[in-house]
């Protein structure tokens, strides 16, 4: 057995306490020209009689008992493929509808902790030939960026291959695991005794890095970059989120917010938040909730080194840091200068003070966000913040599996009390795709967010002199 970091036993904890927490992705494949009628069949057989050596990450399971001395460990285990890849088929006539609402059923299901924390499905049925791979693992295995990683490895560029791997084997980017302790061992006390002298010692360079960064929390909240305990006004997605989820995502030409970067000389990242914000500020004014104050979003920050292997692989790395999103500025041109400021904020201050300081700061907002939710009778006027919004770069050319064209890639994140609203962004090749997850009592209706997003991008466009025609 392997104690748990940090990171990821509070990830597992949390989850006893709120709803399910893994990360998703939706990828949608156009078969290649010579693909006979049973090409998505072959690929599912292809995928379970695989010989190659499963990720270790994917091959774990967690564990925690007397035995482990009450600590969250990971138990290295044998994968059974069967178990964790299922076949599913769209009704005759389904439309992409139909699958945004079969991705909602699943997203809304908990993955089981006896076995290793992952689950992909195979669905065919769609218009044109194509099908969908949606693939789920529990967020104390992977965060977005390895998880994202992880599917890159399995495609290539070169649309003749047709011996790639499936994306649960181990590849170039997967981490190296120690070999695990006999089943019947747990953590030994001196290694917890071993671990505090450790701890002990980066506990003052940690400390500074918590001051430091309270002071210029205070400093950016003055600003108007970032939000403090309780900033953020109560909107309808930061309730108490029930066992369903509504699921929908869209994809977008890249160089139209390239045009938009460009034109602002701004980054992608902000353009793309700017987008999520006049969308989010154009759905709460429809229904007559906007507020006055603006939202705010929790926006993660990789910690990465991106040219080391060994961060690559790495399960979970990022900080995290509360931005405004401006959704209190009218002008589209300010707004996104506006969430470019606190971006740029945001980003200094995980680089100067480190990705868990950031973590420890933000915690009051997590809490009081998660807590006011679970309240029966509590206040309903302030949060911690809003909603996560996150930004992902896959690779820049075109990508296929075995032959079949990659169309659009979705990122599904996860929802819980509080934090009733989720969107993830990707960008891949020359498109960029948007992931909405939602509780569906809070938004059942969350198609509207597709057009909203087209209607923003083109204001953005018309804004700086981009719009053709």
């Amino acid at each position: 057995m392997q104690l748990m970091d940090p990171m990821e036993a509070a990830l597992m904890s949390a989850e006893t306490l709120v709803n399910p927490i893994h990360v998703a992705a939706l990828m949608i494949f156009s078969p290649p020209d010579d693909a006979g009628p049973g090409f998505v069949d072959d690929l599912y057989t292809q995928g379970l009689i695989a010989t190659d050596a499963v990720d270790p990450r994917l091959a774990r399971r967690p564990h925690i008992g007397v035995d482990t001395l009450g600590l969250w460990t990971w138990e290295q285990v044998e994968v059974n493929v069967v178990d964790h890849v299922r076949r599913l088929h769209l009704p005759p006539g389904g439309d992409d509808a139909e699958l945004w609402r079969l991705i909602g059923d699943l997203h809304a299901q908990g993955l089981s902790r006896s076995r290793p924390l992952w689950q992909a499905y195979l669905i065919g049925g769609l218009s044109g030939g194509r099908f969908a791979f949606y693939i789920k693992i529990h967020h104390a295995l992977v965060d977005g960026v390895a998880g994202m990683q992880m599917i890159a490895d399995s495609l290539s560029g070169d649309p003749d291959r047709r011996d790639l791997k499936p994306f649960y084997a181990a590849s170039v980017h997967s981490p190296r695991v120690a070999s695990p302790a006999k089943p019947s061992s747990g953590p030994h006390p001196l290694t917890a005794v071993r671990s505090a002298a450790g701890l002990a010692k980066s506990s003052l360079g940690f400390a500074r890095s918590v001051v430091g960064g309270q002071r210029d929390l205070l400093v950016g909240a003055l600003q108007g970059r970032v939000g403090l305990p309780l900033s953020a006004p109560f909107v309808r997605f930061n309730g108490r989120v029930g066992p369903d989820r509504a699921v929908v995502g869209a994809t977008f030409e890249l160089s139209r917010v390239r045009a938009i970067r460009v034109a602002a000389d701004v980054t992608v990242n902000d353009v793309l938040t700017a987008v999520i914000s006049g969308v989010l500020r154009d759905l709460l004014a429809e229904r007559g909730e906007l507020p006055r104050r603006s939202l705010v979003g929790l926006c993660p920050i990789s910690v990465r080194v991106l040219d080391d292997p060994g961060q690559t692989a790495r399960s979970n790395a990022f900080g995290l840091e509360t931005c405004s999103l401006a959704t209190d500025v009218d002008d589209p041109v300010e707004r996104l200068a506006t969430i470019h400021r606190a971006m740029d904020f945001a980003k200094k201050q995980v680089a100067a003070h480190g990705g868990a300081a950031s973590l420890a700061l933000v915690v009051p907002n997590v809490a009081q966000s998660v807590v006011t939710a679970l309240l029966p009778f509590g206040p309903k006027r302030r949060t911690g913040y809003n909603l996560p919004i996150s930004t992902l770069r896959g690779p820049a050319e075109e990508m296929y599996y075995n032959g079949a064209r990659l169309d659009s890639l979705f990122p599904i994140s996860t929802v819980f009390a509080g934090l009733g609203l989720n969107i993830t962004v990707y960008s891949h090749g020359d498109k960029v795709s948007f992931g909405c997850v939602a509780g569906r009592e809070m938004l059942p209706d969350v198609e509207p967010l597709i057009p909203l997003a087209e209607r923003v991008l083109a204001e953005l466009e018309t804004a700086y002199g981009l719009a053709s025609g």
